[in-house]
C-alpha cells in the first residue's frame, strides 16, 4: 500500500524505501539515504517532486522522525534535495536521471555471427596466456615494494632498457633508453607529439592519404589540424608535402596502411631531406613492422636520422591491444616537453604491466611470440590468396608482402561499390572498401581485407560468401 503522505508523482519510488525501513537499526539511516538517493538518480523521484514532511514519512515507514530528518539534510547537502523554511522538501532541479543502460563501446567481436574482414586486429586467441602468467608470477615475487609507487613518466628503466635492445636489434632503431617514453599505445604517443608541436606553434600536421581515418579526431584533441597528403607508388608524394607548408608529418614508411607498400629508398631519403631543409619532424608509425613474409622487415626510417624522426610502435598486434602498451622514441629536442606532458596526462603507465612486459622480453618470450604470429598470419594470408583465386578469379591482390591485411581489387563488372557492399552485408560478410580510408584511384572495387583475426576455415567461407554476394541471383557477375 502506498502511504497517503507520499505525493502521487512520487509513488513509483515508494517500493525503494521499504527495504530501508526494514533494515537493521544501525544500518537503517544509511539505507534510507541510499534508497532516496537512488530514487532521485533513477528518475523515479523526478525534479520538482515535493516529498512528505519528515513527520509524515517517519510515521508511514515506522521509523523515527530524526532518522528521516537526517536523511533529508544529508541529501540536501549533497544537492539531491532542496528545502526552504516553511516551504517543504523537494527534489532538486539540478539532478538529471542516469542513462538507462551503459553502452558497450568496444569493437564488435569478430566472428560472432558474421565473417568480419575489417582490417586492424590481431588474433586475440593467440595471446600467450601461460607465458604471460609465468611472467606475472615472477614479477610479483621479485618486484621491490618501492617500485609500486608512481613510476617514472618515461616508463620503468628496466622496460626501456629491454625496448632499446629489442628495437635496435629487430628494427634498426637508434634507441637510447633515456629517449624512450612508454605510452598507452601509438595513439597516446602521437597525441603527445601533437600537443607538444601545437604548443610550439605548429598549427597543422600532414598525414598520408589514403591512411588511417583516426587522425582527424586525434589531432583535433591535441590541437593541430590535419592536412591530407597524397601517396604514390613509392610513398608520400614529396611535391604536395613541400607545397603544404606543414613541418610535421605522420608516416608509415615500413608498411603503409592501407596500401601495404614500403617506402622506396629514394622516397625515404627525400622525406628526410625535407625534414632537414624545413626544420620539420617525421613521425614514424611502425605499423605491422615486424610482420613481413617475403624477406626481412625493412629497417626503421628513424635509424637514418634520429634527430628528425620520432619513432612509435606498440604490442597491440604482437600481443593484444588491451594491454595498452607502446613506446615513443623521441628526438632529443622534444624529449623534455614530451615527458612533461606525459607526466601530467596520466602519471605514467601501470608499473606491474611494464615490469611483466620487460620480463617477457628479457626471457625471449616476446621474440617467440613474434615468430608464432608470423607463421600463423602467413598461413592465413596464403589461405586468403587461394580463396580469392578460387572464388573471385580475375581479382588483383596487392599489399601482401607484409602486415595483416591485403587489398583485393575486383574486376569492374563486380561494381558498383555501394551495391556490392550492401549485398556483402546482407550475406553476412563485413568488409571495408579502400575508399573508406581516403583517395582510391583504382579501377573497379578495391576491398581492404583483414585476415589475421579470422581462422583459416572462416577466411575461405567468407570469400565464398563474398563471391556469392558479388553476383545477382542469376549467378552471373553484376
Amino acid at each position: 500500500m502506498i502511504p497517503s503522505s507520499l505525493p502521487q508523482e512520487a509513488s513509483a519510488a515508494w517500493e525503494l524505501l521499504l527495504p530501508a525501513a526494514a533494515a537493521p537499526a544501525r544500518a537503517r539511516g544509511r539505507s534510507l539515504q541510499s534508497a532516496l538517493r537512488e530514487a532521485v538518480r533513477s528518475g523515479r523521484l523526478t525534479p520538482g517532486t515535493r516529498l512528505p514532511s519528515s513527520r509524515d514519512l517517519a510515521g508511514d515507514l515506522g521509523v523515527s522522525r530524526g532518522l528521516v530528518t537526517d536523511a533529508y539534510e544529508q541529501l540536501t547537502a549533497e544537492g539531491y534535495l532542496r528545502s526552504g523554511r516553511g516551504a517543504g522538501t523537494w527534489v532538486s532541479d539540478a539532478v538529471r536521471a542516469a542513462a538507462p543502460a551503459v553502452r558497450d563501446l568496444s569493437p564488435r567481436r569478430p566472428g560472432d555471427s558474421r565473417v568480419d574482414f575489417v582490417a586492424g586486429r590481431p588474433d586475440l586467441s593467440m595471446f600467450p596466456r601461460t607465458a604471460w602468467s609465468a611472467a606475472q608470477r615472477a614479477v610479483l615475487a621479485d618486484l621491490p615494494h618501492e617500485q609500486l609507487g608512481y613510476p617514472d613518466p618515461r616508463g620503468l628503466p628496466r622496460l626501456r632498457t629491454a625496448l632499446a635492445e629489442l628495437l635496435t636489434r629487430r628494427r634498426g632503431v637508434v634507441a637510447d633508453p633515456e629517449r624512450i617514453v612508454v605510452c598507452s599505445g601509438v595513439t597516446q604517443a602521437v597525441t603527445l607529439l601533437g600537443i607538444v608541436l601545437h604548443a610550439r606553434g605548429e598549427r597543422a600536421v600532414g598525414v598520408e592519404d589514403p591512411g588511417s581515418p583516426q587522425y582527424e579526431e586525434l589531432f583535433a584533441t591535441a590541437g593541430p589540424r590535419v592536412v591530407r597528403l597524397p601517396m604514390d607508388d613509392e610513398g608520400l608524394a614529396l611535391g604536395p608535402l613541400r607545397a603544404s607548408g606543414v613541418r610535421a608529418v605522420v608516416t608509415t614508411p615500413g608498411h603503409h596502411f592501407p596500401s601495404g607498400i614500403a617506402y622506396s629508398a629514394d622516397r625515404r631519403a627525400g622525406l628526410l631531406a625535407w625534414a632537414r631543409e624545413t626544420g620539420g619532424i617525421v613521425v614514424e608509425d611502425d605499423y605491422d613492422g615486424d610482420f613481413r613474409y617475403d624477406r626481412a622487415p625493412v629497417g626503421a626510417l628513424q635509424g637514418l636520422d634520429p634527430d628528425r624522426v620520432a619513432y612509435t610502435g606498440s604490442v597491440s598486434k604482437s600481443l593484444v591491444p588491451g594491454l595498452r602498451l607502446g613506446w615513443l622514441v623521441v628526438p632529443d629536442g622534444l624529449a623534455d616537453e614530451v615527458v612533461a606532458r606525459k607526466q601530467y596526462m596520466d602519471l605514467g603507465n601501470p608499473t606491474l604491466d611494464q615490469a611483466v612486459l620487460a620480463h617477457f622480453m628479457e626471457r625471449g618470450d616476446y621474440d617467440r611470440q613474434l615468430r608464432r604470429c608470423q607463421r600463423a598470419y602467413k598461413e592465413r594470408r596464403d589461405v586468403l590468396l587461394s580463396a580469392l583465386e578460387t572464388y573471385l578469379p580475375g581479382t588483383r591482390v596487392s599489399g601482401i608482402a607484409a602486415g595483416l591485411h591485403a587489398i583485393a581489387t575486383l574486376p569492374e563488372h563486380y561494381g558498383p561499390e555501394r551495391r556490392l557492399l550492401e549485398r556483402c552485408a546482407e550475406a553476412g560478410v563485413t568488409v571495408r572498401p579502400l575508399s573508406a580510408y581516403g583517395r582510391a584511384e583504382t579501377a573497379g572495387v578495391s576491398l581492404v581485407l583483414g585476415y589475421a583475426h579470422v581462422p583459416p576455415a572462416r577466411i575461405t567461407e567468407g570469400v565464398r560468401l563474398l563471391a556469392e554476394a558479388a553476383r545477382p541471383s542469376g549467378g552471373r557477375p553484376a
